[in-house]
Formats: structure tokens, sequence, C-alpha cells
């Protein structure tokens, strides 16, 4: 039967493509995992990699060996956790990065909770709009939407990402509410600048019924932050397309209308990022976990929903 040191070596050098990168994840040295995968060859008597001076390559017969071992190793990965629970209790630096409006707003509000139930774990948050090389810059997770997951990148999905249209009941007085994202041409717009293409953010909204329209969104007004194209249309500049999680405190207290209330754009879902589901630390797996149920209790994933609401039902 194979070693669990050998099926990790195996599955890390397969996500990393790389020796040297796996055996830093598993605090190993290069040549003792490429020794571990070597023996995993011998034992099952079939080359897993191609090995070349640019990495690994997985064979036909390692990509279906992979894809056979993943969950089974996750699963025995974490029933090892689970028996030793009462081993030693999650400590250390947890560092996160996440967008600075959402944090703030979501996130942060949940850390007294957090560390009183983890007060071995000191929090090094950073709050920033940019998307983090977690292995390279050193951190645990981050919290995000929509973001590309590289090799050896995992993610939980926390909440949706739907994008819907609002505006202030000022801007909104004495002019008529589009009937469809074709509409919204005629209302002044707050579109983004993503700074990292320099182009124009553009989105696609759909109904319930499945039917999809371009939104028709004018620049009148270009910005590069959500938080303050969430300020522009709370001043009365115009329309603005942004996720239910930024302006949700303004719709339930009023401050903004969601025009369109049919009608939303999908942008995938907010998600946890960690980078690699075997051998976490225990800090960073008790706080995925716990982030998880926090979002799940605070409604999140209905809250940030952009779907219509549904009509109650009647009893018969």
């Amino acid at each position: 039967m194979e070693t669990l040191a050998n099926l990790e070596a195996f599955v890390q050098s397969a996500e990393c493509g790389s020796f040297s990168e796996a055996a830093r994840r598993l605090g190993l040295t290069p040549a003792a995992v490429s020794r571990n995968v070597a023996m995993l060859e011998r034992n099952l008597a079939v080359r897993l990699f191609y090995r070349s001076t640019r990495g690994l390559t997985l064979t036909e017969a390692g990509e279906s060996f992979l894809a056979s071992v993943g969950d089974p190793l996750d699963r025995l990965q974490g029933a090892i956790a689970a028996v030793t629970a009462q081993g030693p209790k999650p400590s250390g630096t947890l560092k996160l990065s996440m967008a600075p409006s959402f944090g703030m707003t979501h996130v942060l509000p949940l850390l007294p909770g957090f560390l009183a139930r983890y007060p071995l774990i000191r929090a090094e948050w950073h709050l920033e709009n940019r998307v983090v090389d977690l292995v390279a810059e050193g951190y645990d997770a981050a919290i995000g939407g929509a973001i590309e997951l590289s090799p050896g990148t995992v993610a939980r999905t926390l909440a949706p990402l739907h994008v819907v249209a609002v505006a202030s009941p000022e801007y909104m007085a004495g002019r008529t509410a589009p009937a469809d994202p074709g509409g919204l041409s005629a209302l002044d717009g707050i579109a983004m600048r993503v700074l990292r293409t320099g182009r124009i953010r553009h989105w696609t909204m759909r109904n319930g019924a499945g039917h999809e329209i371009a939104a028709a969104l004018p620049e009148t007004v270009v910005l590069n932050e959500p938080s303050a194209i969430r300020e522009a249309a709370r001043l009365g500049l115009g329309v603005a397309l942004l996720a239910v999680a930024e302006v949700l405190s303004d719709l339930e207290d009023g401050r903004l209308i969601r025009l369109l209330p049919e009608w939303f754009a999908d942008a995938g879902g907010i998600s946890i990022y960690y980078s690699s589901r075997s051998l976490l630390p225990a800090k960073t797996r008790a706080f995925i976990d716990w982030i998880d149920a926090a979002f799940r209790e605070s409604r999140y994933p209905e809250r940030f929903s952009g779907h219509p609401p549904q009509p109650p039902s009647r009893g018969v």
C-alpha cells in the first residue's frame, strides 16, 4: 500500500508542476519529493510525469491517477485532522487579503467573534484592491470574487456575486425607470474603469426567464473603485452597476433604490481562496470553516443574491 507521503508528493507536484514548489509546500527538500514520486511510479509500474527543464507534465496515466486519488486523499487527510483535533489549538498569524469596502463592511465586523473563539490566532488582514499571489506573498487566504484560479489554488464559495443597477431616490425623482437593461441608455451612468486592463467594465444582465440584454450604461462619470462608484450614486450622479454586497445596506435603508428588479448580472461567487486542500495549517482550516458558517448565519448567500424576489407561497 502506498504511503501518505508518496501520494501527497504526487498530488502537490501535479498541482504545482514542479518538485521545488511542491517541496516548499510540504516542508521537504525537492530531492525528497522527487524520491517519493519516483517510489510511487516504481510501485505502480507506470510513469506519472514527463520531466523536462521547464517542469513537470502529467502523463495520461498520471492524469487518470490524479483524478482518482484527489478526493480520497482529501477525505483521508480530513479524517486525520478530525482525529487530531484535540491536539495543538489553531494559533499563529493569519494573513488574509480582501477588498477594502467589502472587508470593512462584511468581514471585519466578524473578527471579534473569530478571535474570541480562537484566542491564539493573531489577525493580519490586508485590505487591498488587487489579486494577491497566495504562495509568493505568504498569504494564508484571500476573499474576493471572480478571481481566476492559479495552479494549486482552491476556492470555497461563500455567497453569490450578483451585480444590480442602483440609483438614489433623488436622481430618479421625475425620471422614468427603464423597462429593461437597454433602457439605461436614457439615464446618466457611473461606469467603472478596471485599472488592470484599462477598460470600462461592461455587463450583460439576465432575468428570471433566462433572457439576456447588455446593460447600455452611458459613461457620464468614470471611476475606478467600487466604493467611489457607490458614493457617486448616493450623491445622485446617475445609475451604477454594483454588486449587491457593495450596496446592501444602502438598499436596505433606502439611500439607494434598485432599478430593474427583475434583472441582474451574474459575476460568479464571492469565495475564500487558499493555496491547497492538503496540509492546511490549523489556523487556516479554522478560519475557512468559521467564515463559511458566519456567512450562512448572517444569511449573506440569500441577501447578496440578485435573483428577483419570489412572491410568498399561498396555502391551498
